[in-house]
């Protein structure tokens, strides 16, 4: 597989910028774009706090966890839910198609960003704050991570960027 039809898989917290980014990175890079919610929500026909307040935090882990084993993008950025990290056994099927890139940023900036922390259709414990679920997931995260991008006080050109020499490197030190 060479680093034109591989995959880059956005991991990170909810208002990391996973969807964002990867439209734009995806256009860039001349590659389909994916967000594995929106196939959780076009799946289930209901909103991921639909799913939340109806079957429960775990329910929509286990939907999102079958989601991501059945997928097969290679050549696409695949724009994750920020709970896919939460399956060890989705987490190694997306490896199979790329790099995975976490995109980072601090518990400040995200609670500035996140709005609609209660309304979210975020895959948490009831009552778990933004801070308790940063704590829990950063260390996810960075375990999975190919690639880790510290976006604080970057625009999204900048990010794209250095995705991408960040692929390149990654690519070419793999077939060194």
């Amino acid at each position: 597989m060479n680093q034109f039809s591989t995959s880059l898989i956005l991991i990170g917290m909810p208002g990391a910028g996973k969807s964002t980014i990867g439209v734009l990175l995806a256009k860039a890079l001349a590659k389909d774009f994916v967000d594995t919610d929106v196939l959780i929500q076009l799946q289930e026909e209901k909103t991921l706090q639909d799913i939340v307040d109806t079957q429960g935090y775990l329910k929509l882990r286990a939907i999102e966890e079958q989601v991501l084993l059945n997928t097969h993008y290679p050549n696409h950025v695949i724009a994750t839910g920020g709970s896919a990290v939460y399956s060890e056994k989705a987490m190694h099927h997306l490896r199979h198609f790329g790099q995975i890139v976490f995109l980072d940023l601090p518990l400040a900036e995200l609670s500035k960003r996140i709005k609609d922390f209660d309304t979210r259709g975020l895959a948490r414990k009831p009552d778990q704050s933004l801070a308790e679920l940063y704590s829990e997931r950063r260390k996810l995260y960075q375990s999975y991570a190919n690639i880790t991008i510290d976006c604080l006080g970057k625009k999204p050109d900048d990010i794209l960027a250095e995705i991408i020499y960040e692929e390149a490197e990654a690519y070419t030190e793999k077939d060194a």
